[in-house]
């Protein structure tokens, strides 16, 4: 007769797919999952009792934040034995037992190889879409443009040809100069600011134009520091982020965007290999009620020229993620809640103290 008690504690621990260590309030590796010993090739009778710094050189964050949780990707870390490793670390502190954490190691090298053909996939439908999306755009205006010189040759009334032939021009000239924003490399020049004047800014301007109708929340974190940023560029960021929430709720169901900012201890990113780790700790969130993305698409949002939409072009979160990155920050798209709404997840710099 089967047993109907559930799991042990260390039954759950040693089945997780991913490396876990229990550090003491002294920094003294107490448990270790089978995950953690592949990954660091040491047994838990081995790691049990020492001390963390012994076994693995962690950030000073992931071992001492004061009970605040750490977060890192792809970070470059290395045994005591010299075996180099890349990592997604997350540190959080173990309730009812103070200075107590849980340390879990992902190990990034594999993804990074997948990472590879993905990067080349996605590559090659940039510049499918690229192709269609330049022959879908340029050739209805090129079409108008033909047909209004042989009316003038003719002899059909020129003004009013001419006009049309200007403003076809236009708009061609219009779509080179959004993708020309892809191309600019300079730097962009940061300063500290304070958000809150920029979200009322972009508030006010969705409610005067594309988010009329649409009722728009705030839920804010008043304590907020300033932020590291480029105040064109993060307005940019923000109304077009707005802009993309307000077209996805169409006209039918619950039509609510709401704006959320919070800092987020710990949160930091490599901004390439072998640089030094940048903390981004200022959240700003755009949500919106709408049904998200396809699937099929979802992971390829900020690739340029994918869409969602018969009609849209696929640049504007693409230059999002370009302007947000040229501020050292990251954007991110999940699904969150219940019931599910779409969040885009803006990370960036604070600015320095003084």
């Amino acid at each position: 007769m089967l047993s109907r008690r559930g799991p042990e504690a260390a039954e759950l621990l040693g089945a997780l797919p991913v490396a876990l260590m229990v550090v003491d309030a002294e920094g003294r590796i107490a448990q270790a999952n089978a995950e953690c010993e592949l990954l660091l090739n040491l047994s838990e009778r081995a790691m049990r009792g020492r001390s963390i710094g012994d076994i693995l050189a962690l950030p000073k964050e992931a071992v001492g934040q004061d009970g605040r949780a750490f977060t890192a990707f792809d970070l470059a870390l290395e045994t005591a034995r010299g075996h180099r490793l890349r990592v997604d670390l997350a540190a959080v502190e173990l309730v009812d037992h103070p200075g107590w954490r849980m340390i879990t190691l992902h190990n990034a090298a594999s993804s990074r190889r997948l990472g590879v053909s993905a990067d080349r996939a996605a590559a090659a439908r940039s510049a499918v879409g690229a192709a269609a999306m330049l022959a879908h755009e340029i050739k209805n205006p090129l079409s108008s443009i033909r047909g209004a010189a042989q009316l003038i040759a003719d002899g059909v009334d020129a003004h009013g040809m001419t006009k049309l032939v200007i403003d076809e021009v236009d708009r061609i000239t219009a779509l080179i100069d959004r993708m020309e924003d892809f191309t600019d490399t300079r730097p962009l020049a940061v300063e500290p600011l304070n958000i809150y004047p920029l979200l009322a800014h972009a508030r006010d301007a969705a409610l005067a134009g594309f988010a009329r109708g649409i009722a728009i929340e705030e839920r804010f974190d008043p304590s907020l520091p300033r932020v590291l940023a480029n105040r064109d560029a993060l307005l940019q960021v923000l109304i077009n982020l707005m802009k993309n929430a307000a077209t996805a709720l169409g006209d039918r169901g619950e039509r609510r965007i709401t704006l959320t900012t919070s800092y987020r201890h710990g949160m930091s990113i490599a901004p390439a290999p072998g640089r030094p780790r940048l903390p981004l700790p200022i959240e700003i969130c755009v949500v919106d009620t709408g049904p998200g993305a396809p699937e099929d698409i979802a992971e390829h949002l900020f690739d340029p020229f994918v869409s969602s939409r018969p009609e849209g072009k696929g640049l504007g979160l693409a230059l999002v993620d370009k302007l947000v990155r040229d501020m050292g920050g990251i954007v991110q798209y999940s699904r969150e809640g219940t019931p599910n709404e779409t969040v885009f997840r803006i990370l960036l710099p604070r600015a320095p103290q003084g």
